[in-house]
């Protein structure tokens, strides 16, 4: 039989292309700007040691470094989205590198600013902001940096830890181009006996195959390749956490995740009780992959059992076109507003939807103040790919709101509550689903789809997040981290989550060296919490209507005008209590006793 190949990007529909354009109209275009970028760097040296001379001076030089940000932001994110469009284009590697360069340029040109506030007299402060009403715009900002003081280091050590930032941030992209460039892997079977080759964005699709042997055959291959670059995998990510821990010594941080959650002004009990919360609900976990295992009739159940569908025979085929109807349909509790935005995104090509050859794998959200939001797939016609598709327009949507509603200094809206946006859409979409579907096999299998969501979000979220503190805590503690040593803590961790009805192949011991998220250390805990509190919003969306619609737009619209646990709170969830948390995984067990009814 002819094997299956991936297109090459000109073979791709342009209908299916995003329109970068809209960032930039050319290169061309693009270099002009690099080039006023380089010379607006020069015009630091005019504030630089007289940000107290008057309050004039002080706005010039924040709104000289607002227009900076904002431009090295369309600068980065066009160079960035173009590589990935096809990784292996050596001139947009190239505009890449450059622009990275530059970020790091900005970054250093402008790292005089946070020590000189923090010298100044706070009387002095004062009488700038009681005699200069424009100073009220940046309230907030200010506040966020004075409650940093004692992290802040002297001007001259500031530009050399800006200057740094290029070299801290080899590891992931050595990673990134290791993972998305060079590697490649074999062909295996599909359940048709065609020959295909095996790719990071049709993995998932083989690991839900109804045939074990199909399923074995992609794991394996899959870590196999993977495995023949162990050791540097392992001296990638250790050089990356090297890196974070660096960076919390010479701020003076007691430990590098205690830096990472000071910049969300998250406390440290939130990332230690969403573990212990989690734990708490592991016999659950463990009941469902008992569920699984009798439901597929396996005597054995393997690691690479877990994503099949418990219902195989309702397997779902789901076009890009049914895709977007079936995420309009189910988000339309939102209201009017939000569903004529996101039928904008789906017409105005925001999207990037389909895999080529060299592209980036998975999906995000990204884009600039002042274009549209922009959102990569690589989409494959299941139902997965479905909820990816109204997971990313949520980011999309919350980067619209917040775009239109604030300024750019506070547009930009904290990891923390990045993933609410996107898995509220996800939870609406399926109570969509669940609540039309009547036929019980469609059923059981949107809810096993569900519980996947569950597992996938918060239990797997949070083993990861259990995986970067153990090993970020190595480091700190002097010790090294190997291949080996990776690989058992990472093993000792599955067998906690899964519990004893699953057998741990040797082969999911490797799994972190494919992780792109552990060379952004101690973002993915907020999965987790950002699928609790979306579950909480979902509820009170469709529980009580247009009061519940109202105060989640306005969560939409708030960016980053307040600390990301204020701005939920003020919408009505507490992340400071386990209470979400638990509640969600809650929902989690009665979907599991649900499941075994409708299968019994």
């Amino acid at each position: 039989m002819e094997q299956q190949r991936l297109k090459s990007r000109a073979e791709i529909p342009e209908a299916t292309k995003w329109r970068l354009e809209d960032i930039f109209s050319s290169n061309d275009q693009w270099e002009k700007e690099f080039a006023h970028v380089e010379k607006l760097l020069g015009e630091g040296g005019k504030f630089e040691g007289h940000l107290a001379d008057n309050s004039d001076t002080l706005i010039a030089c924040f709104e000289w470094m607002d227009d900076l940000s904002l431009r090295i932001e369309e600068i980065y994110s066009y160079a960035r989205m173009r590589r990935d469009e096809d990784n292996r284009m050596a001139n947009y590697q190239a505009l890449t590198e450059r622009a990275g360069a530059l970020a790091v340029k900005v970054s250093s040109a402008a790292s005089f600013v946070v020590p000189e506030l923090l010298a100044m007299s706070e009387g002095r402060l004062e009488e700038f902001r009681a005699t200069a009403p424009k100073l009220e715009h940046y309230n907030h900002a200010l506040e966020d940096i004075m409650r940093k003081k004692e992290h802040i280091l002297s001007s001259t050590e500031e530009k050399l830890l800006a200057q740094v930032g290029e070299l801290a941030e080899a590891p992931g992209a050595i990673f990134s181009m290791a993972n998305n460039a060079d590697l490649r892997f074999p062909s295996i079977e599909n359940e048709l006996g065609q020959t295909v080759e095996l790719t990071k964005g049709n993995y998932i699709q083989f690991m839900e195959s109804p045939k074990q042997g199909v399923r074995q055959a992609a794991f394996e291959t899959l870590y196999r390749t993977y495995e023949k670059q162990r050791n540097t995998w392992a001296a990638t990510l250790n050089a990356s956490i090297k890196s974070d821990v660096f960076y919390a010594k010479a701020r003076n941080y007691p430990s590098a995740i205690e830096a990472s959650l000071d910049d969300d002004r998250v406390p440290l009990k939130v990332y230690d009780s969403l573990v212990d919360t989690v734990h708490e609900f592991l016999p659950q976990m463990h009941r469902y992959v008992q569920l699984r295992k009798k439901a597929l009739r396996l005597n054995e159940l393997h690691m690479y059992d877990i994503y099949v569908p418990i219902i195989p025979e309702t397997t779902m085929t789901i076009t890009y076109e049914d895709a977007k109807n079936m995420v309009l349909e189910g988000l339309r509790p939102l209201g009017r507003d939000y569903t004529q935005i996101l039928e904008e995104g789906f017409h105005k090509k925001w999207i990037d939807v389909y895999e080529n050859e060299g592209k980036t794998s998975g999906a995000y959200s990204w884009g600039t103040y002042r274009s549209h939001p922009y959102v990569l797939l690589n989409h494959q016609d299941t139902l997965d790919s479905m909820f990816t598709l109204a997971h990313e327009m949520g980011h999309s949507l919350h980067t619209f709101f917040s775009n239109r509603a604030q300024p750019h200094l506070y547009a930009g809206y904290k990891i923390f509550v990045a993933e609410v946006a996107s898995t509220l859409n996800e939870a609406l979409v399926m109570e969509d689903l669940l609540d039309k579907t009547k036929d019980p096999k469609i059923l059981a299998y949107l809810i096993n789809h569900y519980l996947e969501q569950f597992r996938g979000t918060i239990f797997r979220q949070t083993m990861f997040a259990e995986f970067e503190k153990k090993i970020h805590s190595v480091v700190e503690e002097g010790g090294a981290l190997t291949a080996d040593n990776l690989s058992e803590i990472y093993r000792d961790l599955n067998a906690v989550y899964y519990g004893t009805d699953v057998i741990l192949d040797p082969e999911i011991a490797l799994e972190w060296a494919r992780i792109p998220h552990f060379y952004n250390a101690f973002y993915v805990y907020k999965y987790a919490t950002g699928f609790s509190a979306a579950i909480a919003f979902a509820r009170a969306i469709l529980d009580e209507g247009e009061p519940a619609v109202a105060r989640y737009i306005e969560f939409l619209s708030s960016g980053s005008s307040d600390y990301p646990i204020e701005l939920l709170r003020k919408a009505g969830v507490n992340m400071e209590t386990p209470i979400p948390v638990r509640n969600a995984l809650q929902v989690f067990a009665g979907l599991v006793e649900r499941l075994e009814t409708l299968l019994a």
